[in-house]
């Protein structure tokens, strides 16, 4: 976990007060994994606000600098916001973005893994809105190593304890940790599933 100086603590502030506020959608609702759920959690309502965007950037930036990564992304829409977000403070700022394609381009370079080029050895933090099954981060995080790129660690904003969080920690192996900055339980406490 990054130090938790006063700025960080402030960043988590905001970031789980804007989740609870603007993320958290109850009433029930498909998931990418085809279960129903009583409530969602729409971090895209979140990461695209400004002081949350500055806040997971923060963050993000702070768990990549811990990990010794140098490339921050993950699957595509999930990961794009965090991504930018943590390459857009100063922390990041020498830090590259990247998203995985959820298929494979027919023309150009027909890359997964687009941006600009991480080199061998470079490590990467791989990175995630919201995990339920963790299908597509795990997707995400075969197709980077299929690159060649040296996973350092992996990161959600929120995890919503419903097994994703095993299914991501095998596909990383045992060198590289995945943790969530939230869970369900730290945004909605009160859930009826709990």
């Amino acid at each position: 976990m990054a130090p938790d100086d006063s700025s960080s603590a402030n960043a988590r502030r905001t970031l789980l007060e804007a989740l609870r506020n603007h993320g958290l959608v109850i009433g029930e609702v498909t998931l990418a994994s085809g279960r129903t759920a009583s409530y969602y959690i729409d971090a895209r309502r979140v990461l695209l606000l400004p002081e949350p965007f500055r806040a997971v950037g923060e963050l993000v930036a702070g768990e990549a600098r811990l990990v010794g990564a140098v490339a921050v992304g993950g699957p595509t829409m999930g990961a794009i916001p965090i991504a930018c977000a943590a390459i857009g403070v100063p922390e990041g700022a020498a830090m590259k973005a990247f998203f995985v394609r959820g298929e494979r381009k027919q023309h150009g370079l027909q890359r997964w893994v687009e941006g600009p080029e991480i080199a061998p050895g470079e490590r990467a933090l791989v990175v995630e809105d919201t995990v339920t099954s963790g299908k597509s981060f795990v997707t995400a995080i075969e197709r980077i190593k299929e690159e060649g790129i040296e996973i350092a660690a992996a990161v959600s904003v929120v995890d919503r304890l419903a097994g994703g969080r095993d299914a991501i920690q095998e596909a990383l192996g045992p060198s590289a940790p995945y943790r969530p900055l939230f869970t369900i339980d730290d945004v909605y406490p009160d859930r009826p599933d709990r």
